[in-house]
């Protein structure tokens, strides 16, 4: 495994499967990242892989929608190459069928395209809007 300075110069699909695994499978005892991976040295580790699989949004909708229920916006966007689309497309219809508000958005592209544009854009006007500050819109 590669120290945290190395692992700047990885590719963004790699990067992303590491801080997946520093979020999902923590390791304090694995250093020098402190992560599990789902496989190692080739094998598949059963384990490592529930817990990723635990922190889908798709495993987990069902028992948080009386939390999700208190938020103030959900917001779910895709591209329409992302493979990604078909999960955040079912999110998105679990959420309506729980009458949970939410907004869906398919954009053009793939899971990465534009992302400085969609953040600009798109998720800070979001979170411009929807967050609050103040006691008087709690």
């Amino acid at each position: 495994m590669k120290t945290p300075a190395e692992s700047a110069g990885l590719s963004f699909g790699v990067r992303a499967q590491l801080a997946s695994a520093a979020a999902w499978s923590p390791n304090p005892k694995n250093p020098p990242l402190y992560l599990d991976l789902p496989t190692k040295d080739g094998v598949a580790q059963p384990d490592v892989i529930a817990k990723w699989a635990a922190n889908s949004p798709l495993a987990f909708v069902d028992q948080y929608v009386g939390s999700l229920r208190q938020y103030r916006a959900i917001a779910i966007d895709v591209g329409d190459q992302d493979g990604l689309r078909a999960g955040a497309k079912k999110l998105h219809d679990i959420l309506d069928t729980y009458g949970i508000a939410n907004s869906f958005e398919i954009y053009s592209g793939t899971h990465t395209s534009a992302v400085a544009d969609r953040i600009q854009n798109h998720v800070m006007p979001f979170f411009s809007k929807s967050l609050c500050f103040t006691k008087s819109c709690r």
